[in-house]
């Protein structure tokens, strides 16, 4: 894919917004909002959004949250989005239930709702999804470390190092997926921090970024020094986590896996710093949800989910150098070659 060309940007106190060149006056307008817009993932995703908006002739405008949780500025966002007469909104919600009012205002104005990444609370109360198989990603990493350990995993200290409080069901679907790939019971599959298996060590916030996973990492230590296995929420996290136990000497003693696949996160794998890490594709989610948006705008026909589940799969890969027998990976050579492309 060609790379996002930003012809004009600006900041408001709230949110980030970027400008996409307009189309015509009769063209398409769309709207592009994360959870921020520093956090590399998001940033792939905008590039994805704004070279498929630039190829199809739409006008694109993109908001991002000023920290991961801050869902009063995207629904500002979705307001103003409506006020503009876009016919579509790609969303990647920090507050998946409490978002669902102002999504609800939308589509009742018309306008074409795809939630990309995280789903939202319900998955019903968008138009479409486009995202990754959460659970499948953390059952990925739950069980190559499951297997990594081989007969230690039954006596594992395990620390989960989350996104928000709100939960947001990328989060969740993660975390239950890591569990059920490792063998814990995650008792209610929709709610984190209920599980009573004994190897847990325990939960803390991140807010998806390494300052908070430092401080996450910090805190779990506290309760319990002889973690050996961290699930991180994503990349950024985890490397927040190794520089915690580098700072007390554990570093080579835990075995971290995480969820993103970026470039930056599949170099922390191949140095060893993260043992394995779930891949997603976040520039072709975003590229697909302009381009259902445009076929939207041309027919009025909406999105369609992958057979068999309830939201469009853009897949996943385990990226690790050292392969788990009966767990499929790519190594860090391939993971390179696509991460998040």
């Amino acid at each position: 894919m060609k790379k996002s060309i930003i012809t004009a940007a600006f900041a408001t106190l709230a949110m980030g917004v970027v400008f996409a060149a307009p189309a015509s006056a009769a063209g398409v307008s769309a709207c592009l909002i994360t959870k921020t817009d520093t956090n590399p993932f998001f940033v792939k995703m905008k590039e994805g959004a704004t070279a498929k908006a630039k190829e199809l002739g739409v006008t694109l405008k993109s908001y991002a949250g000023k920290i991961d949780g801050d869902s009063e500025s995207q629904v500002a966002a979705i307001e103003t989005c409506i006020a503009d007469g876009a016919k579509g909104i790609l969303l990647t919600a920090s507050d998946t239930a409490g978002i669902v009012p102002a999504v609800k205002q939308a589509r009742d104005a018309g306008v074409l709702v795809i939630a990309l990444d995280t789903p939202l609370d319900p998955i019903t109360a968008a138009d479409a999804t486009f995202a990754t198989d959460n659970l499948l990603a953390g059952k990925l990493i739950g069980q190559w470390a499951a297997a990594t350990l081989g007969a230690k995993a039954k006596d594992a200290k395990v620390a989960f190092l989350d996104l928000t409080p709100a939960q947001p069901s990328v989060d969740v679907m993660r975390d239950q997926g890591f569990m059920i790939g490792f063998g814990i019971d995650p008792k209610d599959p929709n709610k984190i921090g209920d599980e009573s298996d004994p190897r847990i060590v325990g939960h803390d916030i991140t807010n998806g970024n390494e300052e908070g996973g430092r401080t996450a990492m910090e805190n779990l230590l506290q309760k319990n020094p002889n973690i050996n296995v961290v699930h991180t929420i994503n990349e950024p996290a985890a490397a927040g986590a190794y520089e915690a136990l580098k700072a007390v000497g554990k570093q080579k003693d835990v075995l971290i896996v995480s969820v993103d696949g970026g470039c930056p996160g599949v170099k922390n794998v191949k140095e060893g710093i993260i043992g394995a890490t779930s891949q997603q594709y976040p520039l072709l989610m975003a590229a697909l949800g302009i381009e259902a948006i445009k076929k939207f705008a041309d027919s009025g026909e909406k999105p369609k989910p992958t057979a068999g589940k309830n939201f469009f799969d853009t897949g996943v890969s385990l990226v690790t150098d050292k392969p788990a027998t009966g767990v499929p990976s790519i190594d860090t050579k391939e993971g390179t070659a696509k991460c998040w492309g």
